[in-house]
């Protein structure tokens, strides 16, 4: 992680890509939502086979590839088992009914293959204290979501709108929405700090251990219909997570996940905390 340096995520996935690099020659890589291409031209320097997606293809510009229209929130036009790699990058936030969207990239990719997603981090203290003060993105910066801001662009031939960060999530959420999906967490990219974070740590860190692991007790005596080696994977990776001081102080999240199933395979794998439909509410 870095303390100081630029905030561009592009540059940093960059870096990441060009590490991949024996990883991605020659293997079908999807870059979705695509932008401009400045990924896909990285992707297409490093020998792979680039599909580029996005919901606004016009703006993608990389000699010799072309662009195709797609929107996350629909069915992404590629077949089944497709990808070798999936780049989704800064685009999640932007996905009203994200579950769905994890569910399509798992079905263009092949069994074990990889998703390198960036997300800005809504976990990170900075972010928690501005959600206090206003329910915004950024304290005394945004106004709270709303229709004026929350619309980033809108193509005025069509209702397709691009929306802007009304769907922002953590590390616990993303890697949720993940699991639901068929993915696990591969490796977590810790990219560079923010500063506001890093003072907020030093203040709140102490409550935040204290708190979390209470939450991990507890529900480890609660959950007795739940084995004890299930509780303890999925609880101890959740504190874990929670606990993370670099979790608490990214400025984005960037993770890389695995494809381990399918979504209907997972589906039938998790278990409810109700098992009848006799419930008081």
């Amino acid at each position: 992680m870095k303390l100081f340096g630029t905030k561009e995520i592009k540059t940093y996935v960059e870096q990441i890509l060009h590490a991949r690099r024996d990883e991605l020659e020659g293997r079908t890589v999807v870059d979705v939502p695509a932008g401009s291409g400045h990924s896909s031209r990285i992707l297409q320097s490093l020998g792979a086979k680039v599909a580029a997606l996005d919901l606004f293809p016009d703006f993608f510009r990389v000699a010799g590839l072309t662009c195709g229209q797609a929107d996350l929130a629909g069915r992404l036009p590629l077949p089944d088992e497709h990808a070798d790699y999936v780049l989704c990058q800064e685009g999640i936030e932007h996905m009203a009914d994200q579950l769905h969207s994890f569910a399509e990239l798992n079905r263009i990719m092949k069994p074990g293959a990889t998703l390198l997603m960036t997300t800005p981090n809504y976990g990170m203290l900075r972010a928690r204290l501005s959600y206090l003060l206003g329910e915004t993105e950024f304290y005394a910066k945004l106004m709270p979501p709303n229709e004026l801001d929350s619309i980033w662009f809108s193509e005025g031939r069509s209702d397709k709108l691009y929306y802007g960060h009304i769907f922002l999530l953590g590390i616990h959420k993303l890697r949720l929405l993940a699991r639901l999906s068929g993915f696990r967490i591969r490796k977590i990219h810790h990219l560079r700090a923010n500063h506001t974070s890093l003072a907020l740590l030093v203040l709140f860190y102490p409550f935040i251990l204290l708190t979390n692991i209470a939450a991990y007790r507890r529900a480890m005596r609660k959950r007795t219909d739940i084995d004890a080696e299930s509780r303890r994977t999925v609880y101890r990776e959740t504190l874990r997570l929670a606990l993370d001081p670099r979790l608490l102080v990214d400025g984005h999240l960037c993770v890389e996940f695995e494809k381990i199933g399918t979504s209907a395979e997972t589906a039938t794998e998790l278990r409810g905390k109700y098992t009848g439909f006799d419930i008081e509410t």
